[in-house]
């Protein structure tokens, strides 16, 4: 994907480059019919302009189309187990932290004063599982399966202050639970 991006990026740096030499080239050049010269350069330009929505779109259906976001329509599945998670400077506070493996738990994420990134850590893979914003005020529900047993780490993902880093907590996937 990051090599897509960086493609895309030469390629209309250096269209934008052609743009501007042919400016500068046709700004020192004698005058003519300035009503056949501007005619050209509209229909150039307009082509320019559609090539670059058409090709803007196709690069987004392309890259998006695997989104993980349900519909709107999608219900969520009933959750085996809630866990209420509040977020505090500079602490998770969980009801619960351990849970079984297979089981769909449900994370009810809020902050009690400011904003937290919750993000839920593999064990030994250090790759986030899943995420949500805790916001004070607001609560979001967050569906994770823990398909496999061990300790997974809750960081938080947002700056909240000098003591963030130390903001962990542990859920427990067992299978005697």
């Amino acid at each position: 994907m990051q090599g897509l991006a960086w493609s895309l990026s030469l390629v209309l740096m250096a269209g934008v480059a052609l743009i501007f030499l042919r400016v500068v080239a046709g700004a020192s050049q004698p005058g003519g019919d300035a009503g056949t010269i501007a005619a050209a350069g509209y229909r150039w330009r307009d082509r320019l302009f559609w090539v670059v929505i058409v090709a803007g779109v196709a690069i987004s259906f392309a890259t998006l189309r695997k989104w993980p976001i349900p519909g709107h329509a999608a219900a969520a599945a009933t959750p085996d187990v809630i866990v209420r998670a509040v977020g505090h400077q500079w602490r998770w506070e969980l009801d619960r932290d351990t849970v079984r493996p297979g089981e769909l738990v449900e994370f009810e994420v809020t902050s009690a004063d400011v904003n937290h990134g919750f993000a839920i850590y593999r064990p030994e893979k250090s790759r986030i599982l899943a995420q949500a914003q805790a916001m004070p005020g607001y609560t979001n529900k967050l569906q994770v399966r823990f398909d496999e047993p061990g300790d997974y780490e809750v960081l938080c993902l947002e700056y909240c202050g000098l003591a963030h880093h130390a903001m962990r907590a542990v859920i427990k996937v067992r299978a005697d639970s």
